[in-house]
């Protein structure tokens, strides 16, 4: 199926409904041996590693607690240094540079605004010239959210948005498909300047949800922003939030303060942990 046929398709398709409809059946209760199927069916079909998790399936209640299952300690390790920048999540690079004129690359010949993104013009302007990363995270992947650096937690918006696709037919047709997806934005004051680690959901991710507030998506909540008056601690490769299904972060760094690794471009293999630059 060609790209044009499969976006014609998914314009069909209720993706908001079926995204929430998705999210509740994979937390819904279940006899053990049916979700401990289903699990070892996704396992098999998307070759996921089960001798990293930190439970066998049959330590799992739900196929969702499966889905956002946690790694076994030292799965990934965190690569050593204050200005060392790391990998937040396991996934392969989409695309990566400089926000020239606040504008970031989607596709080949499309662009994005980092304010759309944002959903705020001026926390956009502290981005604005620097370096961005957009990981995208495949169904096998682990789906926590990490910190790339250390620092403290400012606060976060959630931007509602549309369930497209994340996938790679998705980004070479939707326009402005990341500042048009529903988002949930981390705001990170680090040794190496501002960080946003942008969470953006797809179809069929139920929620994103924080680890540091009372914060989940997908509820049919407005936009709202929220700045900490003590923002919180973070350790770098701290625990941020979760994926309650596979979708795509990207990371934006205030300019003059971090340079990507040469090895960090389109189809590179990220590891959470793994460093990925440092400072600039």
């Amino acid at each position: 199926m060609n790209d044009r046929t499969f976006i014609t398709l998914m314009k069909l398709v209720p993706k908001a409904s079926l995204s929430r409809l998705v999210g509740v059946a994979t937390r819904l209760p279940a006899p053990p041996v049916l979700h401990q199927a289903a699990a070892q069916l996704f396992a098999r079909a998307y070759r996921v590693d089960l001798d990293e998790a930190e439970r066998p399936i049959s330590g799992f209640r739900t196929f969702g607690d499966f889905f956002t299952r946690r790694l076994r300690p030292g799965s990934r390790p965190v690569a050593p240094g204050d200005d060392v920048v790391v990998s937040p999540v396991d996934g392969v690079v989409s695309e990566c540079g400089l926000s020239t004129e606040g504008r970031l690359l989607q596709a080949k010949g499309m662009d994005y605004t980092l304010a759309a993104l944002l959903g705020d013009p001026e926390r956009a302007e502290v981005f604005a010239g620097g370096p961005w990363c957009t990981i995208y995270l495949a169904p096998r992947d682990y789906h926590r959210i990490h910190a790339p650096l250390g620092g403290t937690i400012t606060g976060y918006a959630y931007v509602p948005g549309k369930f497209w696709p994340v996938n790679p037919s998705s980004v070479r047709t939707v326009p402005n498909l990341f500042a048009a997806n529903e988002r949930l934005v981390s705001f990170l004051s680090t040794p190496l300047g501002q960080v946003a680690v942008v969470k953006v959901g797809a179809t069929c991710v139920g929620r994103i949800r924080a680890t540091y507030d009372d914060v989940v998506t997908h509820r049919g909540d407005r936009a709202r922003e929220k700045r900490y008056a003590a923002p919180m601690p973070v350790e770098k490769g701290g625990e941020l939030g979760v994926f309650e299904m596979g979708s795509t972060v990207i990371l934006c760094f205030e300019p003059g303060k971090v340079k990507l690794d040469a090895s960090v471009q389109p189809g590179a293999v990220l590891r959470m942990g793994q460093a990925i630059g440092g400072a600039a």
